[in-house]
């Protein structure tokens, strides 16, 4: 990208300045907080648990207003531990005011850290699949286009 630009910064300030601005590039999905803010009205305790680093992903959740519209959440670049492993969901529970009880759910677009990471969890699952992961196995208890639907299926799961 350097030589094809012709920029004349170093990769490390390149990479630094796309880094800072990562979290300023991003918005949430029409409708997800108030989605979430409905799920909670109606008694769920709503978390996030989340692979990246420190900086990228909570610069996101805060830009983002993720960060409010959750009881708690779980970074993996804070905790040092990554989906799919069961402690950074577990992590997300403890600090939502709950546990992995085997009663919750997890929402999420990969069907390895967020389906199969879910599951080791002891969560149901819901893939939101964009076509991204196509012939790819997963178990999902279900299968949705979008967070619009992943909301619908968790109101019924009530």
């Amino acid at each position: 990208m350097r030589e094809h630009f012709g920029l004349a910064e170093p990769v490390q300030e390149l990479w630094a300045g796309y880094r800072r601005r990562m979290p300023h590039l991003v918005q949430c999905y029409p409708g997800v907080l108030a989605g979430l803010a409905d799920l909670r009205a109606a008694g769920w305790r709503v978390g996030i648990v989340t692979n990246g680093t420190a900086d990228n992903q909570l610069g996101k959740l805060r830009r983002t207003g993720l960060a409010d519209a959750v009881d708690g959440y779980a970074v993996s670049g804070v905790e040092g531990i990554r989906k799919p492993e069961a402690g950074l969901f577990e992590i997300a529970a403890q600090r939502c005011g709950t546990s992995l009880d085997g009663s919750g759910w997890m929402v999420g677009d990969n069907p390895v850290a967020d389906i199969q990471g879910g599951q080791a969890a002891g969560l149901r699952t819901i893939w939101i699949d964009r076509g991204t992961w196509s012939g790819h196995e997963h178990r999902a208890h279900h299968v949705v286009a979008d967070v619009a639907e992943a909301f619908d299926v968790l109101h019924d799961a009530r």
